[in-house]
């Protein structure tokens, strides 16, 4: 099965290009969706926590607080790490669960948005970055409710822009119009197809 795997900071624009791709026909899968069913309440991944870091960090069903989670570990290092130590490893198992499954689909695209810096890059056929100008992603992290420092701690939990394009296969630049973006994604669609198993 043909994959790509779509990565870029964070409200750079990847869930919209995952949706334009998923019009075309393409089986879209977010890597947030599949850490969202590890922490539901008693998941694999709210367990994990409970043990690492403690069952304040749970809701009283049993969920990860990713609130307070988040809050956590955008301001301590060694906490992130712990995270993603007990985090990456479950969800990189469903996606190559999913990645491994039959479909119809002409191919298949998987959101990232810490692919390279978890390290999942050679499980993917193609990698592709949506990169979208710093003004423009902080705008928009802050109509999610982000206060200006919460926003930057997310981004500097990331790899640079610059080392994103560098391990990338494919750049696509996202300056917040639609149809522009609409457009590449037409373009990799018809990329793909050209794309050998």
């Amino acid at each position: 099965m043909k994959c790509i795997a779509i990565t870029g900071g964070i409200a750079s624009g990847k869930s919209l290009f995952g949706q334009m791709l998923s019009r075309l026909g393409v089986e879209v899968l977010d890597a947030d969706e599949i850490i969202r069913n590890l922490h539901r309440p008693n998941g694999e991944g709210a367990n994990a926590v409970a043990r690492v870091f403690g069952r304040a960090f749970l809701t009283s069903d049993g969920a990860t607080d990713r609130t307070k989670l988040g809050d956590l570990v955008f301001r301590d290092h060694a906490a992130r790490r712990r995270l993603n130590a007990l985090s990456h490893p479950l969800a990189r198992r469903e996606a190559l669960r999913w990645r491994d499954a039959r479909s119809s689909a002409p191919f298949k695209a998987i959101l990232v948005p810490l692919l390279f810096e978890s390290a999942w890059e050679k499980d993917w056929r193609i990698t592709l970055t949506i990169e979208s100008p710093l003004a423009a992603r902080l705008a928009r992290l802050a109509e999610r409710g982000l206060s200006p420092e919460a926003a930057q701690a997310r981004i500097d939990a990331q790899l640079s822009p610059a080392e994103r394009r560098a391990k990338a296969d494919i750049i696509i630049f996202n300056d917040g119009d639609p149809a522009t973006l609409s457009q590449a994604a037409s373009r990799i669609f018809k990329h793909m197809e050209h794309i050998t198993q």
